[in-house]
C-alpha cells in the first residue's frame, strides 16, 4: 500500500493551477490535451491510423504478434474533450499487458454533436467489428466518459438485438447525468479534478437539452442490465464519481450479472494513468488485463 505515493500525488493535484474561469470549448480541449500528454505512454506499442464505421480510430498493437481478440477502447473527456491520443497511456498499457490489439475510436464530441451521437458512433463501431469478428472475441474498455460509453453502448447493442461483447472494463466511469450519487456531495473538495458544479457544466454540453433521467444517460440509476456480459469497474475513493460505479455494480448484482467492483482507497479519477508515480496504477492495470485475458481466453 503506497500511502506516501498516494498522499504526494493528492497534494500535487490539489495544488494544480486553475485555468480560465469560463474557458471556451477550444481552451478546454487544449488544456485537456496538455494534461493528458503528461501521462507516461509506454514506448513498445505500435500505433496505426484506422477507420471504424466511418470514424477515425487508432489501431494499437503489441510489438509482436498479438493474441486473438480486440479491445474496443472509448477515450475519456466528459463527452466533449479528448481523442484516442489523449487516452494512449491507458490503451497502450492494456495492449502491452494483454498482448491483445486495441482499436481506439475517435467518436463525435459535444457540444457540436450532443447525446446520443457518441453512443451512435460507438455502436456503429461495434457493428463494424462484428462483420469480421465473433462477439466473444471483443471486449469494451474505456475511461471516465469512455467508461460510461462501455455501458451505454452495451445497452444500445442489446436493445438493437446485437450479441453481447465478452466483457466490459470501465475506469472511473461516468454513469449518472442526474448527478444524484452521494459521493457528489461527500467527495466535494476531496476530488482534485471535479466538483458537482463543474460536472454539471460539461454535462449540459453533452445533454443538449435531453432529460438525463433515462438509461442511456444515467445507467447507474435507470438501466436494466439484464443480459449484460461480465463487468469490471475500477474507481478510487477520492472521486465524486465513486457512487456511479457502486450503484451500477448493485444494478448488475440485481440483474444476476457477474461484476467486479474494484475500489482503491485515496486515489483520484482515472488513477490508472499515473503509472510513473503510483504503484496502484500498474497493479490496477494488471488486474484489468487479467480480466480481459480471461474473458477472451
Amino acid at each position: 500500500m503506497s500511502r506516501e505515493q498516494r498522499r504526494a500525488l493528492d497534494e500535487k493535484l490539489q495544488q494544480a493551477p486553475e485555468g480560465p474561469e469560463a474557458p471556451s470549448i477550444d481552451q478546454m480541449r487544449a488544456g485537456f490535451a496538455a494534461l493528458m500528454s503528461k501521462y507516461p505512454v509506454p514506448a513498445e506499442h505500435r500505433e496505426t491510423p484506422a477507420t471504424l464505421a466511418g470514424r477515425p480510430a487508432v489501431l494499437v498493437e503489441p510489438p509482436r504478434d498479438p493474441r486473438p481478440g480486440t479491445i474496443l477502447y472509448f477515450h475519456g473527456g466528459s463527452f466533449s474533450l479528448g481523442s484516442p491520443h489523449t487516452a494512449m497511456a491507458l490503451t497502450a498499457n492494456l495492449v502491452l499487458r494483454t498482448g491483445i490489439r486495441a482499436l481506439s475510436l475517435d467518436y463525435r464530441l459535444a457540444p457540436e454533436h450532443p447525446f446520443p451521437a457518441a453512443i451512435e458512433d460507438c455502436l456503429a463501431a461495434y457493428r463494424s467489428l462484428l462483420d469480421d469478428n465473433d462477439p466473444s472475441s471483443i471486449v469494451f474498455a474505456g475511461d471516465s466518459a469512455g467508461g460510461g460509453l462501455t455501458v451505454t453502448t452495451t445497452l444500445a447493442a442489446r436493445d438493437a438485438g446485437l450479441p453481447m461483447p465478452a466483457g466490459l472494463v470501465a475506469f472511473s466511469p461516468g454513469l449518472d447525468h442526474t448527478r444524484t450519487g452521494a459521493s457528489m456531495e461527500t467527495k466535494e473538495g476531496v476530488d482534485p479534478f471535479f466538483t458537482r458544479e463543474s460536472m454539471g457544466h460539461t454535462g449540459e454540453l453533452y445533454l443538449g437539452g435531453a432529460d438525463p433521467a433515462q438509461p442511456l444517460l444515467a445507467p447507474a440509476v435507470h438501466a436494466d442490465l439484464t443480459g449484460f456480459p461480465p463487468i469490471l469497474l475500477q474507481v478510487g475513493t477520492n472521486e465524486i464519481l465513486l457512487d456511479d460505479s457502486v450503484r451500477l455494480a448493485e444494478r448488475a448484482r440485481d440483474a444476476d450479472i457477474d461484476v467486479i467492483l474494484d475500489i482503491t482507497a485515496d486515489v483520484p479519477h482515472v488513477f490508472q494513468a499515473f503509472t510513473d508515480t503510483l504503484d496502484e496504477a500498474g497493479q490496477a492495470l494488471d488486474r484489468a488485463a487479467l480480466f480481459i485475458r480471461q474473458r477472451l481466453a
